[in-house]
């Protein structure tokens, strides 16, 4: 019966339908630059924890959710956090552009409108948009204010020292140049903690994998853990427990590890 379900997938995948077909298409089709997209890991998962629960029972399959879950929830993690950093560099960048040009100078529309131009990502995105606003007689500082980017916060502390110059009468170039500095502090301190805290990251992921070589080292001798794990009643309920314990336990610790460099 499994086998049987098994193949009817394959073959759901292997002929989508017309619309489907559309979709697959832009999936897995290279892209205009000649990359290949690649495949959510979400999707990889799915089709993974589906096999594994068809072919090997209930309690592997509730083991191989518990783990492609955690593995899914981790790798998203990681991808935000690299974005994020790819961002704020790319902020670093576009307000030393701005400030380079008020100094010079330049209006306001005018110095963000330029560095919209040499910048990239999110920063050229709002200075595209502050230097807009400017120009129509509005407040450049709405521009920063971003609240869906991945980025809002380090944003809105820009949006700020812009409103105080706006309100206030201060120097733009100055109070940026403090935002810029301000925002490279906590990028360097973001850092050194993310380093100090690497050994504890891998200590939980060296101790999350301990189990695994328990049981390489109890075939070995003998005990046969494989057996009771797959095919005995008892591995119906230890599996999925002993899955449970090992992911709750690398979640907890990345809870941990993000507040510290929150």
């Amino acid at each position: 019966m499994g086998g049987a379900l098994l193949c009817c997938a394959i073959a759901v995948l292997l002929l989508p339908e017309a619309g489907d077909q559309r979709r697959f298409t832009r999936l897995f089709a290279p892209s205009e630059g000649g990359e290949r997209r690649r495949v959510p890991v979400e999707w990889c998962a799915g089709i993974a924890l589906g096999c594994a629960a068809f072919v090997f029972g209930l309690g592997v399959g509730s083991a191989a959710l518990m783990l492609g879950a955690t593995v899914a929830v981790r790798t998203r993690r990681g991808r935000s956090d690299r974005e994020r950093r790819r961002e704020c560099g790319y902020l670093l960048a576009g307000l030393e552009a701005v400030v380079g040009e008020l100094r010079v100078g330049a209006h306001p529309s005018a110095a963000a409108e330029s560095a919209a131009g040499e910048s990239r990502g999110e920063a050229a995105r709002v200075l595209a948009i502050s230097a807009g606003r400017s120009r129509l007689g509005g407040s450049g500082a709405d521009g920063w204010l971003q609240p869906d980017s991945i980025v809002a916060e380090e944003l809105s502390r820009v949006a700020a020292a812009w409103r105080v110059a706006e309100e206030h009468g201060l120097a733009l170039a100055e109070l940026l140049a403090a935002a810029r500095s301000d925002l490279l502090g906590r990028i360097r301190f973001r850092d050194r903690t993310e380093a100090a805290l690497a050994g504890a990251r891998a200590s939980a992921t060296v101790l999350a994998g301990l189990p695994l070589v328990g049981i390489g080292l109890g075939q070995l001798m003998g005990a046969s853990p494989l057996a009771i794990l797959f095919t005995k009643p008892a591995g119906e309920l230890l599996l999925p427990l002993g899955a449970a314990l090992a992911c709750c336990g690398l979640l907890w610790t990345d809870v941990i590890t993000r507040k510290s460099t929150a």
